[in-house]
């Protein structure tokens, strides 16, 4: 009867403090507060379905256009001053003009992904939809 009842307790100690702790856990955001939000790129995403809008998969296979994005992203990604939101930027070639999308947190790092994809294309062949999102400590904080 003894070992009985310390089964049933240590049963009962193990469970019930998962009970307790499990709501906690689950009921969380995984650290973040409530008043963090999480990236929505929602109205970017739209945008860019639009039939008239140039995608990635829309980039031919042909050798000259992958030969240009490749050097445009070889350049921006060895670039250590960019942020993650500057190396992620995509980069479309389409018979010989690029195009560049995604967010930035600064005009400064716009300009300097410009120069690059114009230095690689040729600044006829560049057009830019980079958007400055204007955050840069929260990606530069290392």
């Amino acid at each position: 009867m003894f070992k009985s009842g310390i089964k049933t307790l240590a049963f009962s100690l193990l469970f019930g403090s998962l009970a307790v702790t499990v709501p906690a856990v689950a009921g969380g955001r995984g650290g973040q507060s409530a008043a963090q939000s999480s990236p929505d790129n929602t109205k970017t995403n739209k945008r860019d379905r639009a039939a008239s809008e140039p995608t990635a998969d829309q980039q031919k296979e042909n050798t000259s256009d992958r030969e240009i994005a490749r050097k445009i992203r070889r350049s921006v990604v060895s670039d250590k001053s960019l942020s993650t939101y500057g190396h992620n930027v995509k980069i479309i070639a389409q018979h010989g003009s690029v195009t560049l999308k995604g967010p930035v947190h600064s005009e400064d790092e716009k300009k300097t992904i410009e120069a690059k994809a114009m230095e690689v294309a040729g600044k006829d062949n560049v057009k830019s939809e980079i958007t400055v999102k204007g955050d840069a400590q929260a990606d530069r904080a290392k």
